[in-house]
C-alpha cells in the first residue's frame, strides 16, 4: 500500500505527511517535542495547558521557528484569553481546546487564521463542537492517559459515533493508541487520524523527568487507573466530578481509593501529600499513562517514531485489505 493511502482530510488540511498528531500534554509536550513530531511528518501540538505565560514564552519560539506545520493546545477551563493570544502571535496552524467551554477563544483563533481543534469526551461535547464550527474534532476514549471523562466511553465505540455526528468535519481518534496498528484502527473507524499522547511522552524530546519516562517504559495497562484522587491530593483545580485522570499506580491511590469526598474534605491529608512529595516518599508528579502503555518499550527520537507509526499503520491496513 502506498503512502498516499494514508492521505486524509486531516493531512490535507494541515499539509502534513501522516495522519498523526501529538497530544498537547501540558508541560511535557514542549517546543522540541512538538517540532520533532512536525519534522517527522505529523502535526506537533505544543502543550500550553493552563496557559503559563513564562513557559509559553520559552517554548513557543522553539516550535514556531522550525518551519513546519504546528499548533498549540490549551485547557479551556484554565487558560486565559491572554495566553491564547500570546500563542497566536507566533502563527500556529491550529489551536486545540480541551475540557471546558471553548467558545470564548474561537473567534480570536479564527481571526488569526488558525484552525480550531476541539477535543470532546462525550456526545454532548461533540454536538457543541459541531455547533461551534470546529475545524477538527478529537474524540477521546476513556483508555487515554491523563485527564478525560469520568464516565467516558471506550475509543472503539465512541469514535465512529462522533465521526457520524460530525461529518464532514474530520475527527481524530484519541485514547489508548500507542502504535501504528492503533492508527490504522482509527482510520478504519472513519477517523481522519490519531492524536497520540503517552507514546510521545516516552521519547527523547519529551519534557519529562527521566523517572517518568522509565516508568512508562516499564508500565503495564493493567497498572493504570482512572481516578480523581491525585488531583484532589495535589490541590489541582480540576472538576473531578466530571473529569478524572488515568495514571500508573501511586501510594495515594491505594490510600484513598473510593474515598474522594473524604479526601477533599481533609485539608491535613492534602498537606501530608505535599510533605510526602518534599521528602521523596511519593513521586513529585503522577505518571499519566494510557492503557496502551504495554506497547511502549523504548525512548526513540520523536521524528523517527512518527515515521515508524505511519509505516506500521500502512502495513496494518495493507494486511487488512488482503482479508
Amino acid at each position: 500500500m502506498s503512502a498516499m493511502a494514508l492521505s486524509t482530510a486531516f493531512t490535507k488540511l494541515f499539509g502534513v505527511q501522516h495522519p498523526i498528531a501529538l497530544a498537547p500534554m501540558g508541560g511535557s509536550a514542549g517546543g522540541a517535542l512538538a517540532a520533532a513530531v512536525s519534522r517527522g511528518g505529523g502535526l506537533g501540538l505544543l502543550g500550553g495547558g493552563y496557559g503559563d505565560r513564562d513557559w509559553l514564552a520559552r517554548e513557543l519560539p522553539i516550535v514556531a521557528g522550525d518551519g513546519r506545520p504546528w499548533g498549540v493546545g490549551f485547557l479551556s477551563w484554565a487558560a486565559g484569553v491572554g495566553a491564547v493570544e500570546q500563542a497566536l502571535e507566533y502563527g500556529p496552524g491550529a489551536v486545540m481546546l480541551s475540557f471546558g467551554d471553548p467558545s470564548p477563544f474561537v473567534e480570536r483563533i479564527r481571526a488569526a487564521g488558525a484552525a480550531v481543534i476541539v477535543q470532546v469526551t462525550d456526545l454532548e461535547e461533540a454536538r457543541a463542537a459541531v455547533d461551534l464550527g470546529a475545524d477538527v474534532i478529537v474524540a477521546q476514549g476513556s483508555e487515554g492517559g491523563g485527564h478525560g471523562a469520568r464516565r467516558g466511553r471506550a475509543t472503539l465505540p465512541f469514535v465512529p459515533v462522533v465521526v457520524d455526528l460530525a461529518a464532514p468535519v474530520p475527527v481524530l481518534a484519541a485514547g489508548g493508541i500507542a502504535d501504528g496498528r492503533g492508527v490504522a484502527a482509527a482510520l478504519a473507524l472513519g477517523a481522519a487520524g490519531a492524536l497520540i499522547g503517552t507514546r510521545f511522552q516516552a521519547t527523547a524530546e519529551a519534557l519529562v523527568d527521566p523517572s517518568i519516562a522509565e516508568a512508562i517504559v516499564r508500565g503495564r495497562g493493567e497498572d493504570t487507573e482512572r481516578s480523581g484522587v491525585l488531583d484532589i491530593a495535589r490541590g489541582a483545580r480540576w472538576q473531578t466530578t466530571k473529569y478524572t485522570a488515568r495514571s500508573l499506580g501511586h501510594p495515594y491511590l491505594d490510600r484513598w481509593r473510593g474515598r474522594e469526598a473524604e479526601l477533599a474534605a481533609d485539608s491535613q491529608a492534602r498537606r501530608d501529600y505535599q510533605v510526602d512529595v518534599a521528602r521523596g516518599d511519593v513521586p513529585p508528579l503522577p505518571v499519566w499513562a494510557g492503557e496502551g502503555v504495554d506497547l511502549i518499550v523504548d525512548l526513540p527520537p520523536a521524528a523517527d517514531l512518527v515515521a515508524a507509526l505511519a509505516a506500521q499503520a500502512d502495513n496494518a491496513l495493507a494486511r487488512a485489505g488482503r482479508y
